[in-house]
């Protein structure tokens, strides 16, 4: 059955089938609503969580019956069948709880018909859980959030995390409270080096493809799962741990005071096959491209006074070489020990890292964990649901044996869902994500992936392959990638060296290559060595610059970099620009202003933005504004001759806005020109290629494997402007660099 076919049967609540009604009891009866009952979830977790839950409680006195959404068509309506069996067997309805395994684009519906005609009757809770994702951003979240608040009260909506269900998770706080007297002193900026929230699996997503498209490594993964256990290690612990509201507001309180992400605030990365498997999956065209994260590694920092300056480091990947998920906090060590490691007492644990890891799962520990260093204090942890560990396999845990820590285990191993069954069930709220701390975590994500959204991701091999390609470290308050060279670890190596008639030289130009953060770091180092020599020279720069998406790290970079750069005396230009307002997200101009202008200081006189928009009406010819401009350029730049010129390459083989067919664009008179092109907004402004072929200097800039055929193309066409105006860049009296990147030549 579709999920419209399961809305329509809303219409008077939802279809169903009765598993079972199970005990008679004097406390009250639960009815349990299971939406999606043959999904996967289901399966697996949610129909043996509802069983175990049953198995707990039923001895208590509670009375069940569980209604599961099946492929069958609706015979009556769900709300008559509760009560027809509460009135039969004489039972008190203590509560509803409808789980709702489906699409979240289903819940409004679901919700809707819940509230209209399935309530319980006055003196019942009722109780209505969600699972993830809960929304794609700050807006789409805050949206969800206000259909379903038009039909419950904040009490009776549960937003799963299944990671909150997690033991070594769900330990985090009572281990902090528990073992306060040792923690408190040392748990802070004073004695914290760093705190790690990994989870790491060796899986790739084939067959999730559409799902990763649309949310990549940071939604589905860090925005919800690791940034609730950040949480959990670094707000204040209340001292009654079974007050929700209380452990519910210390957590907000931390999501509010987390320092804003900038964009170097994270590495991301890409597993090889995933462009083939979403060309493959999502039946694209070959050429087809995506910047999709399956990697990402987040710097965060806590603006209070606890952990000032403490890095927090967020990883998660896939295709990566093992699969792990742990928090690993890692203090300060001001030891030092004279006599080497063998000479000394085996017992002493002065000089090794001193550490406290939550090993939520799998890795070289097949069983959940808490471990401490012998060198810190002994803890306390709950005897009647955690043990110390006795018998444990040799193992080096972040450069120590098992045997040098403190390790603690569940006596009972639980899946993740039963816990939160059974917390749903005892209405412990602080094991799910409330509305405010949800839309407080989307608020401190959003800017971030925004941003990311034009950043390519470094491509890995996946698996052991992967080497020290992903590694990286924390540099400026910021992250970095640790390999800047051109890499000799990958497999994809022999490729990089087979492309060596390209390697140094495309089209009998110049060409520099690397991955595309090294490249862009080259690229602004060689503007600014540009830069000096320009202003030695004749005591100005005139830099001009072309829009699009690749320039964006380009301004980033310039902006935050290179704080020598001579701005004062830098004349900024555009190469081209689309006939739309400055305040437009298309305006070349504006992604200028924002990107770079805002963070640096250039005299007002030095910014030369295209007249596209004059006698209010944008790019009408008989306001020559394309003439105006071309006569400010003259009046500023001698022989027009810029110092540097940034181009990009469009997929059609166009550069600037010259697109094929353009003849005056190529070899025209005017240096000028009112464009159109094929995508909206068509009419554009443009400098020509006489007048860029008059610069000391041209950059192409080409980012992303999804210029890899367009590249290919031009590098074995025969050479013809008209048709490929990238053919018509060639600046006789300067040089011309072709900067790439290894995603597009080896896609």
């Amino acid at each position: 059955m579709t999920i419209k076919m399961l809305l329509r049967a809303l219409s008077c609540c939802l279809f169903f089938s009765t598993i079972a009604v199970l005990c008679t009891g004097h406390k009250g009866h639960i009815s349990v609503v299971l939406l999606g009952a043959t999904g996967d979830l289901a399966k697996k977790y949610l129909w043996q969580g509802f069983f175990q839950l049953y198995v707990n409680e039923v001895s208590k006195g509670h009375s069940f019956s569980f209604h599961g959404a099946a492929l069958t068509p609706p015979e009556k309506a769900l709300h008559l069948d509760i009560q027809n069996s509460l009135a039969e067997e004489g039972l008190h309805e203590a509560g509803r709880l409808f789980y709702l395994s489906v699409p979240p684009f289903a819940y409004a519906d679901i919700a809707r018909n819940i509230n209209a005609s399935c309530r319980p009757l006055p003196g019942a809770w009722l109780r209505v859980v969600l699972e993830k994702p809960f929304g794609q951003d700050y807006e789409s979240a805050q949206k969800l959030a206000g259909e379903l608040q038009t039909y419950f009260e904040e009490e009776e909506i549960y937003r799963v995390d299944h990671y909150l269900g997690k033991q070594a998770v769900e330990q985090i706080l009572p281990f902090r409270l528990q073992n306060r007297k040792h923690l408190e002193p040392i748990w802070n900026r004073h004695h914290v080096e760093r705190v790690e929230i990994v989870m790491k699996e060796t899986l790739d997503v084939k067959g999730r493809i559409s799902f990763y498209e649309e949310y990549g490594v940071i939604r589905d993964v860090i925005q919800n799962h690791l940034t609730e256990i950040l949480t959990s290690i670094a707000m204040e612990v209340p001292l009654n741990l079974s007050c929700s509201d209380d452990v519910l507001r210390a957590k907000l309180s931390l999501l509010d005071s987390l320092q804003k992400l900038e964009q170097d605030s994270v590495v991301s990365g890409q597993y090889q096959d995933y462009l083939t498997q979403a060309t493959e999956e999502l039946e694209k065209k070959t050429n087809y491209f995506t910047n999709t994260q399956t990697f990402a590694a987040v710097l965060v920092h806590i603006d209070n006074i606890r952990w000032e300056g403490v890095p927090f480091l967020l990883m998660s990947g896939k295709a990566l070489d093992e699969r792990t998920a742990y928090v690993r906090v890692v203090f300060k060590d001001n030891a030092f020990c004279v006599q080497k490691e063998d000479g000394r007492d085996s017992t002493s644990n002065t000089c090794k890292p001193k550490q406290i890891i939550f090993h939520i799962g799998h890795g070289d520990i097949d069983f959940p964990a808490i471990l401490v260093s012998r060198g810190l204090f002994k803890p306390y942890v709950t005897p009647s649901r955690w043990q110390q560990a006795s018998e444990l396999p040799s193992h080096n845990v972040f450069g120590q044996d098992l045997s040098d820590y403190y390790v603690y285990r569940p006596l009972l191993e639980r899946d993740a869902y039963s816990v939160l069954i059974s917390n749903i069930y005892r209405g412990k709220k602080e094991s799910f994500v409330t509305t405010k701390n949800l839309l407080a975590s989307w608020s401190f994500w959003t800017p971030l992936l925004e941003g990311l959204e034009q950043e390519t991701p470094r491509v890995y091999p996946g698996g052991a392959e992967n080497s020290q390609l992903l590694d990286f470290m924390i540099e400026d308050g910021g992250l970095r990638f640790v390999t800047d060279e051109n890499l000799e670890v990958l497999t994809v190596a022999q490729k990089v060296n087979a492309f060596g008639s390209t390697q140094s030289y495309f089209l009998n130009n110049t060409m520099v290559s690397d991955w595309a953060e090294q490249l862009i770091q080259k690229l602004a180092e060689d503007i600014q060595n540009a830069a000096d020599a320009a202003i030695k020279r004749s005591g100005v720069f005139h830099l001009a610059l072309s829009g699009g998406s690749s320039p964006v790290a380009l301004f980033r970079r310039l902006s935050r970099h290179h704080h020598g750069f001579p701005w004062k005396r830098t004349h900024l230009w555009l190469v081209d620009e689309r006939c739309v307002p400055f305040t437009d997200p298309d305006s070349n101009f504006g992604n200028l202003e924002t990107g770079l202008l805002k963070h640096v200081r250039v005299p007002y006189v030095n910014i030369h933005p295209m007249p596209v928009y004059r006698n209010q009406r944008l790019c009408v010819e008989e306001d020559m504004g394309n003439q105006t401009y071309a006569a400010e350029i003259s009046e500023f730049i001698l022989n027009g001759s810029f110092d540097f010129v940034l181009l990009g390459l469009g997929n059609d083989g166009h550069t600037a806005s010259i697109f094929p067919g353009n003849d005056e664009g190529v070899d025209g008179s005017s240096f000028v020109l009112l464009t159109e092109g094929p995508h909206k907004p068509r009419k554009r402004m443009s400098l020509t290629l006489p007048l860029i072929n008059q610069a000391n200097k041209v950059a192409v800039l080409v980012l992303g494997k999804g210029k890899h055929e367009i590249v290919t193309l031009i590098s074995r066409a025969e050479k013809n402007p008209r048709k490929w105006p990238i053919h018509g860049v060639n600046p006789s009296p300067g040089q011309l660099v072709w900067y790439m990147d290894y995603e597009v030549l080896l896609k």
